[in-house]
This record gives structure tokens, sequence and C-alpha cells, in this order.
């Protein structure tokens, strides 16, 4: 399976964060999925491709060009496919995933996964998607699409489309149980 994982160029302040993406990386690569993210080698992306690497997993980022020229690709993957654009990059990542996971993270962790949860919603992807909610992170995001369902403008129906799980280990056996 091709998890394609949205998280943080940043680590956070708690190395909580980081242990979670560390363990995420182990994970897949035990498990024989393949990572699919962003490429870069900073913060917890960084930190999971690492980990991924590191227990024999394989690694596929996508990262735009302009990325790569500030030098936070990671050069030491299975495989670096470099686009142009960051709308090039999120379609890249789609293709190419059988599931999708979101750890903590900024702008571009929430604007990739809402992108996602619009497409599913709207049937142009298929694949499971799950939030790892690691140290209660996202409970405020959590408590907002509860709200948005409430308030009338999202069907309970799409808000039932996302997975939440606090430990990596739930998170994949919630996604490899729902392709």
């Amino acid at each position: 399976m091709n998890v394609c994982i949205f998280c943080g160029s940043a680590a956070g302040h708690n190395p909580l964060f980081a242990e979670a993406a560390r363990q995420t990386g182990r994970l897949l690569a035990l498990r024989g999925h393949t990572l699919v993210y962003g490429g870069g080698n900073i913060g917890l992306m960084g930190i999971l491709a690492d980990a991924a690497l590191h227990h024999g997993g394989r690694v596929i980022g996508i990262i735009p060009e302009f990325l790569l020229e500030k030098e936070v690709g990671h050069t030491a993957l299975t495989e670096l496919i470099v686009v142009q654009t960051m709308h090039e990059r999120k379609k890249k990542m789609a293709d190419l995933a059988d599931a999708f996971l979101m750890l903590p993270g900024g702008w571009g962790t929430l604007e990739e996964t809402a992108e996602i949860l619009t497409w599913k919603q709207l049937g142009l992807i298929r694949q499971p998607v799950a939030i790892l909610n690691t140290l209660g992170f996202y409970n405020h995001l959590i408590r907002q699409m509860d709200h948005m369902v409430d308030q009338g403008f999202l069907k309970s129906v799409y808000r039932e489309l996302i997975f939440i799980s606090n430990t990596p280990e739930a998170a994949l056996d919630q996604l490899s149980s729902t392709r």
C-alpha cells in the first residue's frame, strides 16, 4: 500500500510529535508499505522519511523545483520526483496514493488534507483518509468539523470520510482495513 502522508516541515515544540512521525515511518517500512510524501528533509517530513528508510522502507518524495533549489529536498530517497508547481505535487501524490494520512503540521498540511477531503467528497478519489491526532493536536479541527455538520455546512456522511486515530498503529490499521 502506498500511503501519502501530509505533515509539517517543522518538528513542533514537543518531542512526541517527532517520535510519532518516527514510529509512523518505522511501521510503514515494517509493514511493507511505501511512503509517498512531499520530499522534504526537514521537520516531521524528514524525520518520517528517515525512519522509513532506516527500516528498509521504500520512500517516494514529490517536490517542486523551487523547494529543491532552497535545499530542503531529501536526496537519499528511493525516488525523488521533481515537479514545477505545488498543484502538480498534490496531483502526483494523489495519483500514487492508496491511502492518505495527516500528521501534525501547519498551513500546507491543512491545505493538502482539505483538498483531498474535498476530492473525496466530490467522488474524484476513493482512497481512505485518516488523521493521526498526536497529543490531541487536531482536537480543535475535529471539533470544527463537527461544528460544520451541526450548522448544516457539511453532511455527516462527509464528516465520516475521515478516520481519527491517536497512535500510528491505529491509523495504519484503519487505513489498511478500509482499502
